[in-house]
C-alpha cells in the first residue's frame, strides 16, 4: 500500500524566490521516493536592495507579500501537509530582514526562518546526493547563490568540511565582493583538496542547471572544464541584450550567469578538477527531504 504526502519548500534567495512542492512516496520494504509536483520561481532580486543599500525596499517588501500569499494559495490547492520557508543571505544581512519576516507572517500567515550559511549547507547536504556520487571519489560541492556560495568537501560519501563565502552572483554584479574574500576562498579550496590526487566538482544552482540543459548532455554525464570555459567566453562575447534575444536567456538569468560561471570555474581551477557534475539538487530539495524525516522545524498547513 502506498503512502503519499505533499511537502513544500520555500527558498527565499538573493536573486529569486522559489516554491517547490514535492510528493514523498512510501511503499512497504522500498526506499522513499521524492517526486517533484510543482516548481514556481519569482525573480525578486532582494540582493540588489540589501547588498547596495543595506535593507529591503518597500517595493520588494510588497512583492514578497504578494508572492508569499500566492505560494500559500498554491500550497493549499495542492493539499500540502507541511512546509518550511527559508531565507538566506539577503534577508539575513538586511537591517529590516526580521521586520519583513514579521510583516509577512502577519499579512499572509507564512512563517519565514532566516538561516545562516552553516544551516544552509547542512540542509543542502541532506539531499539525495549519494545517488549521484561514487563513494571512492572526492568531491567539492559548490552551491552558487545570489549572495553567498556554499562549499563542501565530500570524501568517501561523507561530508568532511563545509564553509559559506560571501561571494554570490548579485554581489559580483554590484562589484561588492572584496579581494580578501576571493583569496580566503582560494586558500580554503586549496587547503582542503591539495592532498587528493583527483577531485571532481559538483555544481548546484539555477545557472549551472541552465548551462547543463543547454549543453544537451545526458543526465549523469559531467561537463568538462574546457567546455565550461569555452561557453563562458562565448557568453561574454554577447551583450546583455543579445543573451536575451539571441541566446534566449531570461532577463534575470542573462546577467547573473556570467558571475556564476566565474565562481564555478574558479572552484574547478583551484581544486584542479577537470569535470563538474550537475545533479540538479539544492536547498529546496534538502528542505523537502528534511521535512519528510522531521530533521528540521516545519509549519503545518491550515
Amino acid at each position: 500500500m502506498l503512502s503519499i504526502k505533499k511537502y513544500a519548500a520555500i527558498d527565499i534567495g538573493s536573486n529569486a524566490v522559489r516554491l517547490l512542492i514535492s510528493n514523498s512516496i512510501e511503499e512497504k520494504d522500498k526506499p522513499v521516493k521524492f517526486k517533484k509536483s510543482s516548481l514556481v520561481r519569482v525573480p525578486i532580486r532582494l540582493g540588489s536592495d540589501v547588498f547596495v543599500n543595506g535593507e529591503i525596499s518597500s517595493e520588494n517588501i510588497q512583492r514578497m507579500e504578494d508572492t508569499m500569499l500566492a505560494f500559500k494559495l498554491l500550497m493549499k490547492s495542492h493539499k500540502v501537509v507541511k512546509y518550511k520557508a527559508c531565507a538566506t543571505s539577503a534577508m539575513r544581512e538586511a537591517t529590516n530582514g526580521l521586520e519583513v519576516a514579521t510583516l509577512i507572517k502577519n499579512h499572509t500567515g507564512i512563517e519565514i526562518d532566516i538561516i545562516d550559511g552553516i544551516e544552509e549547507a547542512a540542509i543542502i547536504a541532506a539531499t539525495d546526493l549519494h545517488e549521484y556520487i561514487d563513494k571512492n571519489k572526492t568531491y567539492l560541492y559548490v552551491d552558487v547563490g545570489g549572495g553567498s556560495t556554499e562549499f563542501s568537501i565530500i570524501r568517501n560519501g561523507t561530508k568532511t568540511a563545509s564553509k559559506s563565502f560571501k561571494i554570490g552572483t548579485v554581489r559580483l554584479l554590484n562589484n561588492i565582493v572584496k579581494d580578501a574574500e576571493w583569496k580566503a576562498l582560494k586558500t580554503w579550496i586549496k587547503s582542503h583538496t591539495q592532498s587528493y590526487d583527483r577531485v571532481e566538482v559538483i555544481g548546484s544552482g539555477g545557472n549551472i542547471n541552465k548551462i547543463f540543459k543547454l549543453s544537451r548532455k545526458a543526465i549523469g554525464k559531467p561537463l568538462t572544464y574546457f567546455y565550461l570555459s569555452s561557453y563562458y567566453q562565448k557568453l561574454k562575447s554577447y551583450t546583455y541584450e543579445e543573451r536575451i534575444t539571441v541566446l534566449n536567456l531570461n532577463q534575470d538569468r542573462a546577467d547573473v550567469i556570467i558571475p556564476a560561471m566565474e565562481i564555478y570555474l574558479s572552484a574547478m581551477k583551484w581544486s584542479k578538477s577537470k569535470h563538474i557534475l550537475v545533479p540538479k539538487i539544492g536547498l529546496s530539495d534538502g528542505i523537502i527531504k528534511s521535512l519528510h524525516y522531521d530533521t528540521i522545524s516545519s509549519k503545518r498547513m491550515r
